[in-house]
């Protein structure tokens, strides 16, 4: 696994928004500082678990998200928010992780 992110939600705005309509909410840039820090604030009636709405998580990029996935108590089953890339979050001790599998000869984003 490697550290892709920090998300931390908010109901607050923050500089340089980012809205992603299509996924009911507006994150910042987290490659926009050399920790991997990404506020985000969730639309109202946003379809995820409160937990991933109220507490932070931690993002990690993995080579196998099926493998990853095995044995772990899945809360977001996999899905891909953008070409390339499927996501998928578990709970661990009670707070939300999120796996990340990108293909980047597919991925036409910086992620």
């Amino acid at each position: 696994m490697k550290f892709n992110h920090i998300g931390i939600p908010t109901k607050g705005y923050f500089e340089e928004e980012i809205p992603l309509p299509h996924l009911h909410m507006t994150v910042s840039d987290h490659k926009n500082n050399p920790f991997g820090i990404q506020w985000q604030r969730y639309d109202e009636g946003a379809p995820y678990p409160e937990i991933v709405k109220t507490v932070a998580h931690v993002a990690f990029e993995v080579d196998d998200l099926a493998e990853a996935l095995k044995d772990q108590k899945v809360i977001i089953k996999p899905n891909s928010p953008i070409d390339g890339l499927t996501v998928a979050f578990i709970e661990v001790n009670g707070a939300p992780v999120e796996l990340m599998e990108i293909d980047r000869t597919i991925c036409k984003e910086d992620i």
